[in-house]
């Protein structure tokens, strides 16, 4: 975990490599379990409802990561006090609960990939707000990308309200488009929220701690859950365990460890590479593909992102000039 002293020497080339190699390697991790969960989610979502499902895959996680994490603290003893909890609560609550249900209720009438596409707006948001709040630099070519990508949304959402048939699926498609948007904002506020909380404790204590958070606050989802556990075949009560498992005990930690290594704005774009690894695996498991003008402004969104990308390598450029 970075030390963050006053006076400070940053760290030569060589002791700085291989921590930079690991936090790639922990967000390709994240990047990959992440993209399942996508199609997890959409294909146990028959089975149960955003609420319960939420609660089973917090559960487990909390189980799970409680392995690892509870004999660390019961070795360091160090525990949030007072007012450390304030931001531990609220990306808890948004991030672990609020995000994870709106997103389950989301893919119950977006597919897979429609709604990774969607979520795509999370790494420019989080861009954003880490330039402003987290010091992190707020460059205008961030702009330019952020109107591209929104662009790219606008055309996804407009294909989505044109619908595929009569009733109320039009009407559907667009509460999943608010519904990931919602989602999306929820992770971004997270994001920022969580990085000064990961400069004093450990990525997995860190990711703990806000699943414990998640899981209280989708207790009265209890009995639903139980019911619907009942109900479901073995194969959705192990895809249950399984978002549990890796999408959320193991990818949520591999970020975390990741955002204490390298820039949230800088991170978050690199989750741009999920929504087409989602579609390849939803194409895969459940034959899904996103409608024309799914691909089309999802194109649109990583242009947005290339646009973005752009004025920062050219700003860390000219931060190595200064500092020579």
């Amino acid at each position: 975990m970075p030390t963050t002293g006053p006076a400070s020497t940053p760290a030569p080339p060589t002791a700085q490599a291989p921590l930079k190699a690991l936090g790639i390697a922990a967000m390709v991790v994240t990047v990959v379990l992440w993209a399942s969960a996508f199609v997890g989610i959409r294909a146990i979502g028959p089975h149960f409802s955003p609420g319960p499902l939420t609660l089973g895959r917090l559960a487990v996680a909390a189980v799970v990561l409680g392995l690892l994490v509870v004999p660390q603290l019961m070795k360091s003893r160090l525990l949030p006090h007072g007012r450390e909890w304030l931001p531990i609560l609220a990306y808890g609550v948004m991030w672990f609960g609020g995000y994870n249900v709106a997103l389950n209720a989301a893919e119950h009438v977006l597919d897979a990939g429609t709604s990774a596409l969607l979520i795509n707006v999370n790494p420019i948001l989080v861009a954003v707000m880490a330039g402003i709040f987290l010091k992190e630099g707020f460059p205008r070519w961030l702009l330019i990308g952020s109107t591209v990508a929104f662009a790219g949304v606008a055309v996804i959402a407009l294909g989505s309200g044109q619908g595929s048939g009569g009733g109320n699926r039009p009407t559907a498609d667009m509460a999943g488009v608010a519904l990931c948007l919602l989602a999306a904002v929820l992770a971004a506020v997270s994001v920022i929220i969580q990085k000064p909380v990961l400069r004093k404790f450990p990525a997995a204590q860190a990711t703990w701690f806000g699943i414990l958070v998640g899981a209280l606050c989708c207790l009265p989802f209890s009995g639903q859950l139980l019911a619907e556990l009942q109900a479901a075949p073995p194969e959705a009560t192990w895809g249950l365990a399984y978002l549990g498992v890796f999408p959320t005990a193991i990818a949520f930690t591999t970020w975390a460890y990741a955002l204490s290594l390298i820039d949230a704005g800088k991170l978050a774009a690199t989750t741009y590479l999920v929504p087409g690894t989602t579609v390849l695996i939803s194409w895969f498991l459940l034959a899904e593909i996103p409608t024309v003008w799914g691909l089309v402004g999802g194109l649109i969104c990583l242009v947005g992102v290339a646009l973005t990308r752009r004025r920062t390598r050219n700003m860390h450029v000219t931060a190595a000039a200064v500092q020579r």
